[in-house]
């Protein structure tokens, strides 16, 4: 007789033996709710300044590619950091202070270098700015926020090798330049300025030499220098006679003539024309061109549906043109001729 398939039952753990606790990372009774709100509030306020954050890069087509990625990561097989070099090429040693000495011992790029570290840098700038605008600014998390600032401090990086490797060039340019109005550690402090920002607007896609551009930027910025100068000593004067006998010729009205005033205007009005629309519409309301009380940063960005912050940038920027414009009008000469 064959005897009955008992069914097994599903054995069920005792009451009796105690479960495991669930290890977690943090312990919630440690984190308040004033705990929580404080780290909402941090990243609202980190979400605020890196959506604020200009990024700014060189387009190229390039980056349009399948294998950018790859031309922007892989160096030339003779690329290396230009930090430090084994023979130096100090000309003599003898006189040079330890600022000029540390230059020598940084060597300089070869075209493939340029090239590379160029693109890297705008790469990972196109990169970063392209992720960020994918970016929902309410939701964006703490590992997204620090993964695009990772990609911009890793461009920073290779912008210092950039204009470490340049700093040089700087220097045997400042030397043409000399003169009584400037000291060679200012000419050189300012082609350091006026180095960085060729960096920044460099088009390494068209296959130049950065020297050739970056020597034509800082000349130029030497020349404006010099011009500068000369216009100041022009109007410095110590002799106390010559003083009280200009002021004893001055005219006693106390305008300039209507000629002069409508110069001023035809030339003003050709700066504005020459500005973006937008830069146009602040810098009129800023300064009250249109006849109305001037504006704040605050109202101009609730009218133009953007931060405080933005409009102050777009109007440094207009005011930069003018000034260019001015320059390039010399119009400091002009007035300077009536006064």
């Amino acid at each position: 007789m064959i005897a009955p398939v008992r069914k097994r039952s599903r054995l069920r753990p005792s009451t009796d033996r105690p479960s495991r606790p669930r290890v977690t990372g943090v312990d919630a009774t440690t984190v308040t709710p004033a705990d929580r709100r404080e780290r909402r509030a941090a990243l609202a306020a980190r979400r605020k300044d890196f959506f604020a954050r200009p990024i700014d890069y060189i387009p190229c087509r390039q980056f349009l590619r399948a294998d950018a990625e790859r031309l922007a990561t892989v160096p030339p097989s003779d690329a290396a950091v230009p930090l430090h070099q084994v023979g130096r090429e100090s000309p003599s040693g003898d006189g040079l202070t330890p600022y000029l000495a540390s230059l020598y011992e940084t060597r300089l790029l070869t075209k493939d270098e340029e090239q590379f570290y160029f693109r890297r840098m705008n790469w990972l700038r196109f990169r970063a700015a392209t992720t960020r605008g994918r970016l929902d600014r309410r939701r964006a998390t703490l590992r997204q926020i620090e993964q695009v600032e990772g990609w911009l401090t890793e461009a920073e990086t290779v912008k210092a090798i950039l204009i470490t490797s340049n700093l040089r060039l700087v220097v045997s340019i400042a030397k043409k330049f000399i003169d009584s109005s400037w000291s060679f550690d200012e000419l050189v402090s300012e082609g350091n300025v006026a180095l960085m920002r060729a960096v920044e607007k460099f088009n390494f896609a068209l296959g130049n030499r950065f020297s050739t551009y970056a020597t034509y930027a800082i000349q130029r910025h030497f020349y404006r220098l010099s011009h500068r100068g000369r216009q100041q000593r022009k109007r410095f004067v110590t002799d106390d006679e010559a003083l009280r006998s200009r002021a004893a010729n001055e005219p006693d009205g106390r305008y300039r003539s209507s000629e002069q005033i409508d110069t001023l205007k035809s030339l003003f009005a050709g700066f504005l024309s020459e500005l973006e629309p937008r830069e146009r519409r602040i810098v009129v309301a800023r300064f009250g061109f249109d006849g109305k009380s001037p504006r704040t940063f605050r109202e101009l960005g609730s009218q133009m549906g953007v931060c405080k912050e933005r409009i102050r940038q777009i109007q440094s920027r207009a005011m930069e043109k003018i000034k260019e414009m001015a320059e390039h009008a010399r119009l400091e000469q002009t007035v300077g001729d009536w006064l």
